[in-house]
Formats: structure tokens, sequence, C-alpha cells
């Protein structure tokens, strides 16, 4: 069997234990990492960030600075719960295709370089506020400017991250389409709501104003995640645990 491709209908239903237990990783992973990834974007800064009002974001970060931090370390905790999840969708379709399973690993590691630089922003927030000797020739209004900046950089820099997530977790999804391993129709799923996700940050940062929607177009997504997750979770992968001669 060539390891790259799979090409027979026998070669498609089997798996190594080790896919088994990467599928049960991804599983445990996916709602761990989303309900990290919410806690920081909606129960912090979601509070926090008070739209068009730099002081009234300042003061709120300053009254919880505890829970600013949390929410760092919230997001850090994410980005190493993604890296492990990329490297068990690795095990689990190479596979089906070596070279594109390889593809995939290498744009969710690229979001995740970019989206472990963006947090550095928030780093930048609390040194902003910090009092430090050397910040003392701002005034407070231009400070409380610099920590919007700081905060609005970060989220540039998530957008860009969503574009390379969108993108590897597209050819993830279009090998388990392939395999069989999950029903077609969450396969088909996972590469619409991904290629959404890609498609829809890169029109908001060509036309900014496109920026209404919020955050709808990333709602199939979370939909496949949690999908795909449980399924994984509960069911496993349609697949005998031996592979056919």
């Amino acid at each position: 069997m060539n390891a790259d491709t799979l090409s027979t209908p026998e070669a498609i239903y089997s798996a190594t234990p080790a896919q088994h237990t990467a599928a049960k990783i991804i599983g445990i992973i996916y709602p761990i990492q989303m309900a990290t990834g919410i806690f920081g974007e909606v129960f912090v800064r979601g509070q926090l960030i008070a739209r068009g009002d730099p002081t009234k974001t300042a003061e709120n970060i300053m009254a919880s600075e505890q829970l600013f931090r949390l929410s760092i370390a919230g997001d850090l905790i994410t980005y190493i719960l993604v890296m492990v999840l990329t490297w068990a969708f690795y095990v689990l379709l190479r596979p089906i295709n070596r070279h594109l399973a390889l593809l995939g690993a290498f744009f969710r590691l690229s979001e995740l370089a970019v989206l472990c630089i963006a947090t550095v922003n928030s780093l930048v927030v609390l040194r902003l506020l910090s009092g430090a000797a050397y910040l003392k020739t701002f005034d407070p209004n231009q400070l409380h400017s610099l920590v919007m900046l700081a905060y609005h950089t970060q989220g540039l820099g998530m957008s860009v991250g969503f574009i390379l997530l969108g993108l590897g977790s597209s050819i993830f999804a279009y090998l388990l389409l392939r395999s069989d391993y999950v029903p077609k129709g969450l396969a088909v799923l996972g590469i619409f709501s991904s290629l959404l996700l890609a498609l829809g940050s890169l029109a908001i940062i060509v036309f900014p104003r496109l920026g209404v929607i919020g955050m709808s177009y990333m709602m199939p997504m979370g939909l496949y995640e949690v999908g795909l997750g449980f399924w994984l979770l509960i069911k496993g992968i349609k697949a005998p645990a031996t592979q056919h001669p």
C-alpha cells in the first residue's frame, strides 16, 4: 500500500491503533481548547474592553489585572493544545495523503506562531499600565491610546492567524472526507466552514467595512469543531483497528 495515497476501499477503511488514539485525542482537545479560547475573548476581554473609550478600558484592566493575566495564560494554553491537536491530526490523516497532511500541519503551526506573537500585545498592554518610570514621558491619555493600539494590534494578528487556521483546517477536513473516517456531511461542513473562516478573515482585511458582520462568519467553524470533537470522542473513526492485507 502506498502510504501517501489510499486508493482501494480496503485501505480506506483501515486504521492503526495510533490513528484511533489520535482521534480520541482530537475529541478530547477540541472542546477544551474552545473553552479556554472563549474564556479569554468573551468572558475577559469582551467585558474589560470599552469600545471607543481608551480611558475606561485602561481603568477596567487595571481594576481586574489578575483576570486579564489569566486570559493571557488561557490563550497560551489554547495554543499549546492546538499544537497537540495539529500533531494528532497529522497522525490520523498521514496515511490518507502524507504530503497534504504535512501541508495542513504547516498551516496550523504557522497560525500558532502568528497568534503567539500577537498575544505579546496583551503583555504590552500591562506594561503600558504598569506605572514604570520610563513611561512618565507620556500623559495618561496618550498611554490609554497606546493601550488600545496594542489591543487592536493583537486583533489584527488574530485575523491573520484565522486565515492560516482556515487553510490548514480545510486541508484536514478534505482528508477526512477522503478517508471516510467520519460522516461525509461533517467533513463537507469542515471544508466549507474552514474556507469561510479563511476567506472571511481575508475579506475583512481587504475591505474593513465588512467588520460590521462581527464573528458571525466564524459560527459554522464552531459548529464543525464541536461536532467533530464529540464524534471522534464518542464514536471514534469508522475503521477496524487492524490493516487489511
